[in-house]
């Protein structure tokens, strides 16, 4: 199999493709630029934009590596999912290795830690048709499904048992990473070894948008890390797709979702305020009808008033320019809302200024542009966070 090892936003090749690999590929890695090299027939340039991770195809197998190392990545996008800080010393391993393989052996290591007292169990509550009694008679089942008929008897009982939603969680997020085309050996043998401890939970299938929320307690706490990992890898997901003989799959991940979550809790955190009171939502007041519906990342709402509105933006800008489109958009969030003052925040490249601020003609609007630095440890990172919230509070009037 032929290895191709692109990163985010590099153009790199060109690369010999066949017309269903090159097909399948754009259809598979969403935001990658695919362009035929002049003068060669078959052969192209891709450009990955920001979607990270691993990808079979045909006989090729290609990874593309995030501008920002492995280990932060995953800790930045656990902390997006739970608040949940890992130290760097729970991410040992090669910084030139894949995502997908990264994940695998971090949640193969974090298993081993949470597994290490035996599997959580907890209890179930089960509703069933049974010859015996066990638990409580469920008599208004019985009368209206057996019409009086002494058995089946309709009982309601609770089960001590290790089928819970933590372990569940976990072994559908060994069963997505294990479909993922893993390349390192160790990476397929702690996913084998936290599956054999899993074989007697259930294997559940959990939708990208709708992964439970777990609570924790004294009794669940040493399972915090696995578990903010398993949701992070079930929150984006393996895949596989297809084209007639050439099959696709992989492990992929979005960057302007995880930077947008990232952004959104740990604002909320450095802010002190509730998730109800900053979290992304509908605006629908742009026209008097109320028919122009617009979605801002960041809103901070007080009752029906507005304090703060922004966006965030992984797409990198260069020499201190950046997309018309976002100012477009800006303005809009602006004018719907009745706030003066607004904020682009976009994930800082090498070489760009910390914040630029525009004012708008004939608007009385102010578009402030600010970059999030993203290297170092999540410490290092939290702390830029909470300078950014000291500049949003200046614009909210506090």
């Amino acid at each position: 199999m032929a290895d191709i090892n692109l990163t985010e936003y590099e153009k790199n090749g060109p690369h010999p493709l066949t017309v269903a690999q090159r097909d399948l590929l754009k259809n598979s890695v969403q935001g990658l630029t695919i362009e035929p090299a002049h003068g060669e027939e078959g052969e192209y340039h891709l450009t990955p934009g920001a979607t990270v991770g691993a990808v079979e195809v045909g006989g090729l197998s290609v990874v593309i590596e995030p501008k920002m190392r492995i280990g932060p990545l995953i800790s930045l996008a656990c902390y997006a999912i739970g608040k949940v800080k890992f130290q760097d010393t729970d991410f040992n391993f090669p910084e030139d290795m894949a995502l997908p393989d990264a994940l695998a052996l971090a949640l193969s290591n974090a298993a081993r830690r949470a597994f290490g007292r035996g599997l959580l169990h907890g209890y179930l509550v089960h509703e069933e048709a049974l010859q015996t009694v066990r638990g409580r008679i469920r008599f208004n089942e019985q009368i209206r499904r057996r019409f009086g008929i002494p058995l089946p008897v309709e009982v309601r009982y609770d089960e001590f048992t290790e089928d819970i939603k933590e372990n569940r969680l976990v072994k559908a997020a060994v069963e997505r990473l294990g479909r993922s085309g893993l390349r390192d050996k160790k990476a397929k043998m702690g996913l084998g070894w936290a599956w054999a401890m899993l074989d007697n939970v259930s294997l559940v299938e959990f939708s990208p948008k709708d992964v439970p929320e777990v609570k924790f307690d004294r009794l669940n706490e040493h399972y915090r890390n696995v578990v903010s990992l398993a949701r992070l890898i079930l929150r984006h997901g393996a895949f596989e797709s297809g084209r007639g003989e050439v099959r696709a799959q992989g492990f992929l991940m979005d960057m302007n979702k995880v930077f947008q979550e990232f952004v959104t809790v740990a604002l909320r955190e450095a802010l002190g305020v509730s998730e109800r009171e900053f979290r992304e939502q509908c605006i629908d007041e742009l026209d008097e009808g109320k028919r122009i519906g617009l979605k801002p990342d960041l809103v901070w709402r007080e009752g029906s008033s507005y304090r703060f509105i922004g966006d965030a933006k992984y797409k990198l800008i260069k020499d201190n320019r950046f997309p018309n489109a976002d100012m477009y958009q800006m303005l809009a969030y602006l004018t719907a809302s009745g706030l003066s003052n607004g904020m682009l925040i976009y994930a800082k490249d090498e070489d760009e200024v910390e914040e630029i601020n525009y004012r708008v003609r004939n608007a009385g609007k102010n578009v402030h542009v600010a970059t999030l630095d993203l290297s170092g440890s999540l410490d290092e990172i939290l702390g830029r966070v909470g300078e950014l919230g000291g500049r949003i509070r200046v614009l909210a009037g506090d």
